[in-house]
């Protein structure tokens, strides 16, 4: 795994030691294997954002702060320019870069999400997190899986919906395609 993984990994642990909860505890309040848990923690496997999102809840954190390790500062107004979010490469087809890293106690998340074309869609592409979520396709094709619904989007496309239903997306035509995911 790469190093950002690891650095994620670490903050991870971090926060379940000083909390005093142990794998088994969090496994069960995140509705997982324990050895998938332990898995994140350990930075062996691939950690989902959506994943991310929920242990920055539960330890009232900010994602950016599991992300990068620093805390974001601006509490009025953030600008990220054109290309400068932190960029996560996170699952397997998906790279996320962070559009509000830096403003504090956000009440939403906003990624610049790239996803490639996938023959087919297996369970690990799937997220499920509490909340809602809002896509707009900026580049190319995609099509989103919701539970057993499918839905197209193109340029200026969106879609939003309960992101406590199983939900992944990938692009068409054997292009990347390029979307805004706003969670909340």
């Amino acid at each position: 795994m790469s190093e950002n993984i690891k650095q994620i990994a670490v903050r991870i642990r971090t926060l379940r030691e000083i909390s005093g909860e142990s794998v088994a505890e969090l496994a069960k309040i995140f509705k997982l294997e324990q050895s998938e848990y332990a898995g994140f923690e350990s930075g062996e496997i691939d950690i989902p954002v959506s994943f991310l999102y929920e242990v920055a809840g539960h330890y009232k954190v900010e994602l950016t702060a599991l992300l990068t390790g620093g805390e974001p500062h601006r509490k009025a107004v953030s600008l990220v320019r054109a290309g400068t979010g932190p960029g996560v490469q996170r699952r397997s087809g998906y790279q996320y870069r962070d559009l509000a890293f830096n403003f504090a106690h956000k009440k939403m998340e906003v990624f610049e999400v790239i996803t490639g074309p996938k023959e087919k869609i297996g369970e690990e592409h799937y997220n499920i997190h509490p909340g809602q979520e809002y896509n707009y396709c900026l580049e190319g094709s995609m099509k989103v899986y919701i539970e057993n619904n499918e839905y197209i989007l193109n340029p200026g496309d969106s879609l939003y919906f309960d992101s406590g239903q199983r939900h992944a997306m990938a692009s068409l035509n054997n292009k990347p395609a390029k979307f805004l995911a706003v969670i909340s």
